[in-house]
């Protein structure tokens, strides 16, 4: 019985635990021995055939998730299985499938059985795989008067495959020992906070100056005094926007998707980035209070930045007056203490934003419905489609600003 046929049959069986290593051999309880590197007949959709240590490593731990599978095979430096792999391999196996077209009709390989005197001996260039012993000997010469046997070509191929042992694979070559890429990640990503808090401050000095530059343009009247210029002043349908960067609110409920952690990435980058992985990627740094951001998505010049803030509680009324947008949560209580009577208030004097997967129910949206607010869907894992539905945000908020600063 070929190594293939004999683990299916005792796995079928349940009787996994009688297959033992001993030495550089597999055996099946006292039924056959088969050498641990031998190929089965098993070939992967990567064209390679899988030897029998892999196998039998596989479906002794196919209950693992294939991550830990993965890392507790090269714990143990057996080649693993691919994923594309697993189910179908998985089913031959434990015989749900009677046949599979990965098997491959391999010349006959004689199981050992472990009383036998009769060796396995890949190694002796006189061991031909298949062969009948008697036409072995009748083709050298040796013994008997009869006619002898035309003895079959060898095949060395067949014969070097028996003796390989594959040391990597695909996966492990990608993995670089001893090199903690984690941490390039953070060290990233606290220096794109740091620029952040920069440009931040940087944007807000600009403001300052600009105020004191109005205030130096005061013009002399004839009689000796003063006569100030009044500021430029910008309406939002009856309230004035505040002096500074106007502001995004998001909520601060990890169950939404967009929030202060990665709402840079999805409005300048135009790509989710869940919450919690941003989360892990800063080890234990401070949620920032603020952060800042400019529209990037295409080639129009910079013009204006928008500071993102989770904690309206803190507001003052000269806060409230920078407020212009808002993504919300679909919950009423987001709105508890704001300076409105009500969400229609809210959405006449601010735009807002609801962003949901494409796939999600229609009750996640149902409340949000009622609200005169703009729903974006994302998909759960087709990023490239990301980058549209930021621009859609901004399309909508530049387009409400406009409108606002006109009335």
């Amino acid at each position: 019985m070929d190594p293939l046929s004999a683990l299916r049959d005792f796995t079928v069986r349940g009787e996994l635990d009688s297959i033992s290593g001993v030495g550089d051999d597999f055996r099946f309880a006292g039924d056959y021995s088969f050498p641990c590197s031998i190929e089965t007949a098993y070939r992967s959709k990567q064209g390679n055939l899988y030897t029998l240590e892999t196998l039998v490593f596989f479906i002794r731990h196919h209950h693992l998730k294939h991550t830990d599978y993965l890392q507790s095979a090269r714990f143990h430096r057996i080649p693993a299985i691919t994923l594309p792999d697993r189910k179908p391999l998985l089913d031959y196996l434990q015989g749900k499938v009677a046949s599979s077209d990965a098997i491959e009709i391999l010349p006959p390989t004689s199981a050992v059985g472990v009383g036998d005197t009769e060796e396995y001996r890949p190694e002796d260039p006189s061991y031909h795989i298949g062969a009948d012993p008697s036409s072995l000997a009748a083709s050298s010469g040796g013994g008997g008067g009869g006619e002898a046997r035309v003895q079959e070509p060898l095949d060395y191929v067949s014969l070097l495959r028996v003796l390989e042992r594959p040391l990597k694979d695909r996966e492990s070559l990608l993995e670089c020992r001893n090199r903690d890429f984690y941490s390039v990640l953070v060290a990233s990503t606290r220096r794109e906070e740091e620029r952040q808090r920069m440009e931040s401050r940087q944007r807000k000095d600009e403001i300052v100056a600009k105020t004191r530059l109005i205030s130096s343009e005061d013009r002399v009247d004839d009689g000796g005094g003063f006569e100030v210029t009044p500021k430029p002043k910008m309406h939002l349908k009856g309230t004035k926007i505040g002096e500074g960067v106007p502001i995004i609110l998001v909520p601060s409920a990890f169950q939404t998707l967009i929030t202060i952690y990665n709402v840079k990435e999805f409005l300048e980058d135009g790509v989710y980035v869940p919450t919690d992985v941003k989360v892990k990627a800063m080890r234990g740094a401070p949620k920032p209070d603020c952060v800042t951001v400019q529209k990037k998505l295409s080639r129009d010049r910079v013009v204006a930045a928008y500071e993102v803030r989770d904690k309206p509680s803190a507001f003052k009324p000269e806060d409230w007056e920078r407020v212009v947008a808002v993504f919300v949560l679909g919950k009423e209580w987001q709105f508890k203490d704001w300076p409105f009577k009500d969400h229609v208030e809210i959405f006449n004097k601010i735009i807002g934003f609801f962003v949901r997967f494409e796939d999600d129910s229609v009750e996640s949206a149902k409340i949000v419905k009622q609200w005169n607010v703009k729903i974006i869907s994302i998909s759960k894992n087709k990023r490239h489609q990301d980058r549209a539905a930021a621009l859609e945000v901004w399309d909508r908020l530049e387009d409400f600003m406009r409108s606002r600063s006109h009335s």
